[in-house]
């Protein structure tokens, strides 16, 4: 027997309301899910997993260094390939 996989599929399924949906779902998740604070960490068990010396100061660019227009790194000025208008380009994206 052939059976048609582009036919639309419907079954009672399909029928059920979002309030069922709802219901069947643990009330633990949905708080989690609806959580407006944006520290996810726990959800995921990975707040003890992440070090707590991980903060990183971030240093401007030099005066001896770019950024890249093509790969947006900072690099030294050695390795500058060419100037276009858009800005510089390093020797690794002008090859």
């Amino acid at each position: 027997m052939a059976t048609d996989y582009d036919a639309p599929r419907k079954n009672d399924d399909d029928t059920e309301s979002i309030e069922a949906i709802k219901e069947r779902v643990p009330d633990k998740i949905a708080s989690s899910i609806d959580s407006e604070d944006g520290d996810h960490l726990d959800a995921f068990g990975l707040h003890d997993a992440l070090p707590d010396d991980l903060d990183v100061v971030v240093i401007p660019p030099q005066e001896d260094e770019f950024t890249c227009v093509e790969c947006f790194i900072v690099k030294h000025h050695s390795l500058l390939g060419r100037k276009t208008k858009g800005g510089p380009v390093c020797i690794e994206c002008d090859a």
